[in-house]
This record gives C-alpha cells, sequence and structure tokens, in this order.
C-alpha cells in the first residue's frame, strides 16, 4: 500500500484543528484493552501509539503506563500533540517516527525489545503491515501485545434520528461523492480490517507472533442499542449536527476533496457546508428546534490483539 499523504502533509494548524474535530474514544475501549494486555500476561512499563496523530489515544493510555510514546511521521501532528499536550502525572514523549520502523531511527532510538503494549488507533490502514509486523516482532517484549483498532465513518440512524431516512439518504450521496477521494486505506477501516494483512497471513510469515492468542472483538452499530449509553463502545451516539460537520470535516476523504476543488472549499459550495443545509431542511421539516438539531450517529469499533511469543 502507498504510503499515506494526507495527514503526513498536515502542519501544526491543520493537526490542531484535526484534533478538535475528532471524537476520543470511550474509556471502556482502554479499559479493555489493558485487562486483556495485563491477564496474558503484559506488562505496563512501556507503551508505544503508532500512527498516533495528535495524541488522543495516546493520552488515555498513558495514565496506566510508567513510559508513553506517541509516534506518528507528520511533523504537523506531533507539533500539535506536543503543544497541546503537558502532564507532570502521565508524562508522554510525542516524536517523529514512521510504524515500519518504530523509533528505531530516533536518537537515541527506542530500544528493541522494550515494548510492552503496541498500540494503532484507527491508524493501521496506512501502515506498511509486511514492515509494521517484522518491526514490531523485533521491539516488543516477549509476551508483549499488538493492539489495533479502528472504528466505522459517518453513518446516521435512520429510525432513532429525527426524519432520520431522508437524512440518511443524503449522507449515503455525500459518501458516494466522496469515494473517489478516498484511498486503499479508508476501505480497510471502513470494512472493520477484515482484509488487514496479519502476521501469519504474509509473504514472509513473522513467526514471533502466537496466532493461537489472536483476539478479534467487533463491536457493532445497531447491535443492542437500546440498553446502551453513549460512553459504551459500538453504540448509537447522540450528536450535535454541527459536531457532525465537524467530524466529517476532519477525514482525510474531505481533504483530499477540497484539495480538488480550491475554489469552493469553505463556501457554500463545499460538500461538508452542503450537507449540513440539506439536513437542517430535513430536520425543519418535521419542525425540530434549531436549538435542539441533534441526530443519532450509528459506529462500529473493531479490535484486533495478538500476543508476541
Amino acid at each position: 500500500m502507498a504510503p499515506e499523504q494526507t495527514f503526513r502533509a498536515y502542519t501544526q494548524a491543520q493537526g490542531e484543528a484535526y484534533a478538535a474535530d475528532r471524537p476520543r474514544y470511550p474509556p471502556k475501549l482502554f479499559e479493555f484493552i489493558i485487562d486483556h494486555h495485563s491477564s496474558t500476561g503484559g506488562q505496563l512499563d512501556t507503551v508505544v501509539d503508532v500512527g498516533c496523530g495528535t495524541g488522543q489515544a495516546t493520552r488515555d493510555l498513558a495514565p496506566y503506563f510508567a513510559n508513553a510514546i506517541g509516534l506518528d511521521p507528520s511533523k504537523g501532528m506531533i507539533s500539535a500533540a506536543r503543544h497541546s499536550f503537558t502532564s507532570a502525572i502521565s508524562p508522554v514523549r510525542f516524536e517523529v517516527s514512521a510504524a515500519e520502523v518504530l523509533g528505531a531511527d530516533l536518537t537515541p532510538p527506542i530500544a528493541q525489545g522494550s515494548i510492552d503494549l503496541l498500540t494503532a488507533a484507527t491508524a493501521a490502514h496506512w501502515f506498511d503491515m509486511t514492515k509494521f509486523w517484522f518491526s514490531a516482532a523485533r521491539m516488543l517484549k516477549p509476551g508483549g501485545t499488538v493492539a489495533i483498532w479502528a472504528r466505522t465513518g459517518l453513518s446516521v440512524d435512520p429510525i432513532m434520528t429525527p426524519n432520520g431516512a431522508a437524512i440518511k439518504a443524503v449522507v449515503d450521496e455525500a459518501v458516494d461523492e466522496l469515494k473517489s477521494y478516498m484511498n486503499p486505506g479508508n476501505a480497510l477501516s471502513r470494512d472493520l480490517y477484515v482484509n488487514l494483512p496479519l502476521p501469519w497471513t504474509l509473504v514472509d510469515p513473522v513467526e514471533e507472533f502466537d496466532k493461537a492468542s489472536f483476539l478479534r472483538k467487533e463491536w457493532k452499530k445497531n447491535e443492542d442499542s437500546a440498553g446502551k449509553e453513549d460512553g459504551d463502545i459500538g453504540t448509537m451516539k447522540a450528536v450535535a449536527l454541527e459536531e457532525l460537520a465537524r467530524v466529517l470535516g476532519s477525514g482525510s476523504p474531505v481533504t483530499r476533496w477540497r484539495e480538488a476543488h480550491p475554489d469552493k472549499a469553505g463556501t457554500e459550495e463545499d460538500i461538508v457546508r452542503r450537507l449540513r443545509a440539506r439536513i437542517e431542511s430535513f430536520l425543519h421539516e418535521v419542525d425540530v428546534d434549531p436549538r435542539e438539531e441533534v441526530l443519532r450517529r450509528s459506529e462500529a469499533v473493531v479490535l484486533l490483539m495478538v500476543k508476541k511469543i
């Protein structure tokens, strides 16, 4: 897979805007990861979050570990991460380094065999997974864990959202318009990593990982959602229209669309502004108060975990 270039080219200002618009992961996801890692013999000394972007997941992992490091190939993303996070209680290092080398190119480098938990939060679909797995085998401690997860993109629930069928239709139209601006990595994430290369599926398998320890867990949208709260994993979430527009606008396909249409970006012809206007119109059709423009956004999450022998 060709290296991801959209986020890699971000400036610090773009990174800060991205961080402001992206939703956090639910605490229960991190609790599940740490519980599984620890219960299978994993230690809590060093976590490395790779493809960390502006460090949202790195920050949430840091309190569990003595040392936390966020790595990303984008200088702008790392600058934004460093600028936005300072904590004496849970110190975090943010460094520019790619998933394929995992800090071996730093000065000083991250030591081989020093990482307890290696994570990638909705990022692995941009990696060269062959190089990643070989580097992970070199950098993890014996008994260390790789945890990779992703969540689905924009999806409006047509039943729980006012005038939901009409709104879902215009959202689907916008997604169709964006398809030509999606990379193969976007499809991997959308499909919940069904086709993500694993150590034993490579042409040259990475033997250091225990296939028997492999865990794949999905929290599916709309599955038993009636009794779940917004803090749960893979649920329907109440989201304001403004927030929905910001989340959509922070995605790489929209960034590429705007780069291809600089004359329309930020205007009323912008793809996100057009979508928002149409959603507002459908909400007003059923007399939703403009101060209460809230949709129900369904979400699915997949988590992959495997141990190093």
